[in-house]
């Protein structure tokens, strides 16, 4: 079987498939439509987030056995398509799981006690102790919306805090020791910070808008390191403004292009991400929750062992 490596990764994923009897290209500069005009030719092939996979793409890719998203989500996949054409997909939400977990606890406690803001200060000959006085974890409600591999993460992270973790998931029965799971409404009323651990679909699109935010009946603290599309940006600095929203750490924005490797496709920069950079209370990190030197191992390796259990 022939392999079509489209974006560079860890070496091991390579080698051994190469070792497994794979024969395996790499093109990490042609063109979509160079790409296509060759894919036919292919089995598979392995992707992160280059560009987009439509119908086009597939219907070029006549022999295509399956795609591997060297990721956690597959949303630059017309999935539908692809499954009808018998093409297997291949995702590795496990190896970056323990990656995005540590990450949502660091923003968490680097924004509870202003270790950015104080950083920055100290760093500009300021000592103000008072002003950076923090508030403890210990005590609060933590709620997560999405359960899969990186909610389950974060919320064993969580272990040891003296917190309560609750979390609401379309998936029915999906608690465990870590976390309660809870009607949407009960993560409403009870969370003092909301964390979102949900792919990009229709349903997750502009899901923290000014409704949805003041629907919590406490003021709370935002963390997303899931897709930046489900925050509606504007509405979250009007909630910042007023205080409804105490702080956010945001690893994602919704201004990325959708191969998640640039920021703002046309270079201008929103009025309400000028804000965001301004703010004291706002952490940002450019889309490298599940992004570490461990994960970018883990998540090779993960491919590669879906792909011998699939196809060897």
């Amino acid at each position: 079987m022939k392999i079509l490596h489209l974006d560079t990764n860890h070496p091991l994923l390579i080698n051994q498939l190469n070792s497994l009897g794979f024969t395996n290209d790499e093109d990490y500069t042609s063109t979509k439509p160079e790409i296509e005009a060759k894919i036919h030719l292919y089995d598979g092939f392995i992707i992160r987030s280059r560009f987009k996979i439509d119908k086009a793409f597939l219907d070029k890719a006549i022999n295509l056995k399956f795609i591997g998203r060297v990721g956690a989500g597959l949303e630059n996949i017309d999935c539908d398509y692809a499954v009808s054409k018998n093409i297997k997909l291949i995702a590795a939400p496990e190896g970056n799981r323990n990656a995005v977990g540590e990450h949502s606890l660091g923003m968490l406690l680097s924004l509870f006690n202003k270790l950015n803001k104080a950083d920055n200060e100290v760093r500009n000959g300021k000592w103000l102790r008072e002003e950076n006085r923090g508030i403890e974890l210990d005590g609060r409600t933590i709620g997560l919306i999405g359960y899969g591999n990186m909610g389950k993460s974060f919320a064993k992270k969580l272990r040891g805090f003296n917190v309560e973790v609750l979390c609401y998931d379309l998936k029915p029965n999906i608690g465990d020791a870590n976390c309660k799971q809870v009607s949407l409404a009960e993560l409403q009323e009870k969370a003092d910070v909301l964390s979102l651990h949900t792919p990009q679909t229709e349903l997750t699109k502009n899901m923290i808008s000014t409704g949805f935010i003041n629907n919590f009946k406490k003021n709370f603290w935002l963390i997303n390191t899931a897709r930046g599309t489900s925050v509606v940006t504007k509405d979250l600095v009007t909630a910042l403004r007023s205080g409804k929203i105490l702080g956010a750490g945001l690893d994602v924005l919704e201004y990325e292009k959708s191969s998640f490797e640039n920021l703002f496709s046309d270079h201008k920069m929103p009025e309400a991400f000028q804000y965001l950079i301004n703010s004291e209370n706002v952490l940002l990190s450019p889309h490298v929750a599940g992004w570490t030197i461990e994960s970018k191992a883990r998540l090779a390796q993960t491919i590669v062992d879906k792909i011998k259990a699939n196809f060897c």
